[in-house]
């Protein structure tokens, strides 16, 4: 691959992501050719130009961003390494580029043409790309000599544009430079794209000559209202005239990017994306990354600052520094020793100089003696380790004793520090101190029983994990995409694994298990039920052959209802997913079923197919979505194999929490990632954990209603998730505490959506890209996320310098802001308290679907799933209208209108405010 005719330079990457230039508003772009493509930071850019190769078109993320991806093609040149070059006639060379060992091809060619649509471009828009660059489109300059030869490639250099543009019209293009003919191509392309304009290799300034020289073709396609779009480079020593190249290159009316020159860094440009991602080292060489420490601990209190937990395995060697620009910082939490403590210690020491801070948790990784974290700052030493040395402690920040107070029990090994905000600190009968969490330069620290203390078999956090990693990691203040909440109300949705189907009613074996959650629960209780079957259990070919048809029906039944959406949780309930190999899985890990071959498509793909061709009724929205079984723990091809056929997935995650159990490492994170896919988790456990793996009291799963209670307040955590399995139909106990359960959460606000619906919110966090400037917020990629918040008590928007938000609403101590479905929201937060003489949005159960002004005008629509509950501030300017009308309205002192309707889940709303 050509890299924009420049060679390789190393360069300080940290000040690229870090700085923030220009308007929000201002058109920017990114030109990135890393290996692993980092969405959050890349997803602001208007204009986002990739090496294909190096993106995995089934991840979640280039679904939310490839309308604005451009996929690097080389049109001039090809490289003998590429796989395509075999297919390259030697017919086409003109010529060699020696600089770039790359063979110069004949663009005049009709076959050559032929093959770069057929073999470059088709496999690209097959693969899902919508759009691209075309490089190199100059390089014929290197064999034509003479003015006509020039004109005659110019010609049909041209002719493959425009071919290009008609045969894929809806293919947006940016061409590399191709000053030549854009006169001709203008109408074809969408940029112009062209490098140094102010900043060429070394940091040498471009001449003033060749700047009049540039000028002249950027006002030509400038005047055809076509982007202009400038590329920079700058060396190591360089780096402080970045912010000068911006300045100059927008003061040209262009759009500015300044990068290194392999361009896999995170460069800047106009507007550049804060930093969301947190590294985290972690040692899986003894367990899989779900059981580890510092994703089931670790990964919530970042998530739920806006934060998200990339885990890094240590055994394969360090991350480069160079290739740490997008992360807001790292944390070290290994629960085995690294094997190379100066290694690991030198790039803590780099990334200090770099300005990307470290939090060592539990240990530092490795075994210490006394001189080896001098170079941290820190020494050691052994104290006498006898009952008769009495510790105290001497100094306890207000982070410390957050769940539990510090034991006064410690390690023989003191940590003694330098240059330290101690956190909590300890003397002993000896005089001898030793802090045991503390801030430091480089980022902080905390070890031993400072961190979590475990007490039968709990583990319960001592410090703070949320004070502590904002000021360990010296964490901005984010405005959250928060995933529990919409429209000011709670999310509730309801997922119910299909194991028990056959299950006879102990109370009359005439039923089965399945009837009685069709009749109890489905048909009673009108908010959407997410229903998967097991294949096993109710196929012809399965394991209960002869009551096949009877279940079918039931499903089919359920299925039928407007409120129940389909989703399969396998066919032979894999027990443990991590023993699939090669395709295949030993029966003793599933459901053994007769003449059974397994497969991951035959347990996922052919499940959904019979769902959708078999048991949903025609013209029904189809089934995408599995529910792992067993363990929960998929593994990455497991993964890679449902995103590749665009399946939703959900279960995992081990959300227990319980007025007995009330520490917060019984909350789970929102999902896990492995390679580029996303686990979702649930959003609190089934009713087989509350209930002791089904052995009763079966009345037990009352309990998860201390769980919502609990991941509600004094933090929302969570939405309701009611899940369960159809067993539950099958004793009394287990039903009733399901009614309970339901009674208790209709009582609530929420809005109640599908378990896909939510699916699709919890990927969004993982890829949503914000920038900020002082009060505003810029908000990408929130396709299917449309709530953020803020952890202020009493925010507000300035509603009228905002786009794309709807509404507001204080909970708990805490700001949640509404948003719409537009591609891009930006919040405006206003200086003073409410002093809107706009009317807004409060609260609503029902999801927003329109948002449009015409003059003093506003038009909203929602549409829901259950009769529609809307809220409103409306100030004595505005006035509502709403068709169809409310049953019933209410407005208080407090500029509040209520709105209840009856038999109406859609809703038409005009907002006038003169």
């Amino acid at each position: 691959m050509k890299l924009l005719c420049f060679s390789k330079y190393i360069i300080i990457f940290f000040l690229f992501s870090s700085s923030l230039f220009g308007a929000l508003g201002d058109k920017s772009a990114i030109v990135y050719y890393g290996k692993k493509i980092s969405y959050t930071m890349v997803g602001v850019h208007d204009y986002i130009i990739v090496q294909p190769d190096y993106i995995n078109t089934s991840a979640h993320g280039f679904s939310i961003y490839k309308d604005k991806m451009y996929a690097y093609v080389s049109i001039g040149e090809a490289n003998p390494d590429i796989k395509e070059y075999e297919k390259i006639d030697p017919k086409w060379i003109l010529t060699e580029n020696k600089f770039w060992n790359t063979k110069v091809l004949d663009i005049k060619n009709p076959q050559y043409h032929e093959f770069l649509f057929k073999q470059m471009i088709e496999p690209l828009l097959k693969q899902g790309f919508k759009n691209f660059f075309f490089d190199t489109l100059d390089s014929y300059q290197l064999y034509a000599k003479t003015l006509q030869e020039r004109q005659e490639y110019e010609t049909a250099l041209a002719n493959f544009i425009n071919t290009f543009h008609k045969r894929f019209p809806h293919a947006k293009l940016i061409i590399n430079r191709g000053f030549e003919v854009i006169d001709e191509v203008h109408d074809s392309i969408e940029a112009v794209l062209f490098e140094s304009y102010h900043y060429g290799l070394g940091g040498k300034k471009i001449s003033l000559s060749d700047k009049e020289w540039l000028d002249i073709h950027i006002n030509k396609i400038k005047s055809y209202n076509i982007d202009v779009i400038s590329v920079d480079y700058l060396e190591q020593n360089s780096m402080d005239k970045a912010d000068e190249a911006i300045q100059v290159i927008q003061s040209k009316g262009m759009i500015p990017y300044v990068s290194n020159s392999a361009l896999n860094i995170y460069g800047v440009s106009s507007k550049n994306a804060l930093k969301r991602e947190i590294l985290v080292l972690v040692d899986e060489s003894q367990n899989d990354r779900a059981s580890l420490s510092a994703h089931q601990y670790g990964a919530l209190p970042l998530e739920y600052m806006g934060y998200i937990q990339k885990l890094y395995e240590i055994n394969q060697g360090l991350p480069k520094i160079e290739e740490m620009g997008q992360y807001a910082g790292v944390i070290i939490w290994l629960d085995e020793y690294y094997n190379d403590s100066s290694g690991l210690l030198q790039w803590v020491i780099d990334l200090q100089k770099r300005g990307i801070k470290v939090a060592f948790l539990d240990n530092f990784g490795f075994m210490i003696n006394q001189n080896s974290l001098e170079v941290l700052g820190i020494q050691t030493l052994n104290a006498e380790d006898s009952h008769l040395n009495k510790k105290r402690i001497v100094f306890q920040d207000e982070m410390m004793g957050y769940e539990i107070q510090p034991p006064l029990s410690i390690d023989s090994r003191y940590f003694q520090p330098k240059e330290a905000e101690p956190l909590l600190v300890y003397e002993d009968s000896n005089h001898l101190k030793s802090t045991t969490a503390a801030i430091m330069p480089w980022g902080g620290y905390v070890v031993n029983t400072s961190l979590i203390m475990k007490m039968n078999n709990e583990n319960i956090w001592v410090i703070d994990p949320f004070k502590f990693f904002a000021k360990a990691l010296r964490l901005k203040p984010l405005l959250i995409p928060d995933v529990t909440t919409e429209n000011g109300n709670r999310l509730l949705f309801s997922h119910i694994d299909g194991d028990g189907i056959m299950n006879r009613a102990e109370w009359n074996p005439n039923l089965f298990s399945g009837e009685v959650i069709l009749e109890e629960i489905l048909k009673p209780y009108k908010i959407p039920h997410s229903v998967s079957v097991i294949g096993a259990e109710i196929d012809s070919g399965g394991l209960f052959p002869d009551i096949s048809k009877d279940l079918r029906a039931i499903v089919k039944k359920m299925y039928a209802l407007e409120n129940v959406e389909g989703a399969t949780h396998t066919f032979t309930h894999p027990f443990i997913w991590g023993k699939i190999e090669n395709d295949d899985l030993d029966e003793q890990y599933r459901l053994k079923v007769k003449n059974y071959k397994f497969s991951l498509h035959r347990e996922i793909g052919v499940s959904l197919e019979d769902i959708n061709t078999q048991l949903l009724p025609f013209g029904k929205q189809q089934a995408n979505t599995v529910f792992w079984s067993g363990d929960c723990i998929p593994t990455e091809k497991v993964l890679k194999y449902i995103y590749e056929r665009d399946i939703l997935n959900i279960n995992g995650g081990d959300t227990t929490i319980t007025n007995t159990m009330p520490w917060l490492t019984y909350i789970a994170p929102m999902g896990l990632e492995r390679g580029d896919y996303y686990q979702i988790y649930t959003g609190a456990q089934n009713e087989n954990i509350y209930t002791n793996n089904w052995l009763g009291p079966f009345w037990g799963f009352k309990k998860v209603v201390q769980t919502f209670k609990l991941t509600n307040s004094p933090r929302r955590f969570k939405p309701i998730d009611i899940y369960y399995h159809l067993y539950s139909g099958s004793k009394k106990a287990s039903l009733n505490a399901l009614k309970y359960v339901f009674d208790w959460a209709l009582e609530q606000d929420v809005m109640p959506i599908y378990t896909s619906e939510y699916i699709y919110k919890a990927m969004d966090f993982y890829t949503a890209s914000l920038c900020n400037e002082e009060n505003k917020w810029l908000l990408y990629g929130m396709n299917s996320l449309h709530e953020v918040r803020l952890e202020q008590p009493d925010a507000y928007v300035d509603f009228s310098h905002s786009r794309g938000v709807v509404g507001l609403r204080h909970v708990e101590g805490r700001t949640y802001i509404h948003l719409d479905n537009s591609r891009q929201q930006l919040i405006t937060l206003s200086k003073n308290t409410n002093s809107s003489d706009r009317g807004y949005l409060v609260a609503a159960n029902a999801q927003l679907v329109k948002n449009t002004f015409l003059g003093e005008k506003q038009f909203i629509s929602f549409d829901g799933h259950v009769d529609l509950k809307l809220h409103f501030y409306l100030p004595q300017n505005c006035n509502l209208s709403s068709s169809p009308k409310p049953a019933k309205t209410v407005q208080n002192t407090d500029n509040e209108l209520f709105l209840y309707y009856q038999n109406a889940k859609k809703a038409d709303i005009n907002v006038t405010c003169k």
